[in-house]
């Protein structure tokens, strides 16, 4: 690669875009909830309880179906996962991640699209309908 002022310039840009990204409403909900989150005991004691019954589950998780207790401790699991995600902090964090991630995702389908039409943007997120993805299954059919 040469390094040259239009690099130096396209760098600058980037960096203009990431500041820009920081400081809008959007990352700043983002940060808030995060930091609530952080500090919720109640959210920290559904972690602990969330990972040790992960952990618990996955000592077992190769023996399958006959690991003793595998059905019941793959259920304590899911409960404990779905205490974690129903809880109105981490739910709310959960949401403020997906509206960044769909702003970062949006910026790079931007900035593909101005290069060009064809270029596939892979978002990540199966609902981000805009971004063209793959190849459809016909990359490697000749014409």
């Amino acid at each position: 690669m040469i390094y040259n002022d239009e690099l130096f310039d396209l760098e600058d840009k980037a960096s203009q875009v990431a500041k820009d990204v920081l400081s809008s409403q959007t990352v700043q909900d983002y940060i808030e909830s995060y930091k609530h989150m952080a500090k919720s005991k109640n959210v920290s004691e559904l972690m602990e309880e969330f990972i040790a019954k992960k952990e618990a589950f996955e000592k077992i998780e190769p023996y399958g179906k006959y690991a003793p207790d595998f059905k019941e401790t793959r259920r304590a699991l899911r409960r404990a996962k779905r205490s974690l995600d129903v809880n109105d902090l981490v739910a709310t964090f959960k949401v403020n991640e997906t509206n960044v991630q769909n702003v970062l995702d949006y910026i790079s389908l931007d900035i593909a699209q101005a290069i060009s039409d064809t270029i596939k943007v892979d978002a990540g997120n199966p609902f981000f309908e805009f971004a063209k993805k793959g190849c459809g299954g016909t990359c490697h059919v000749n014409k």
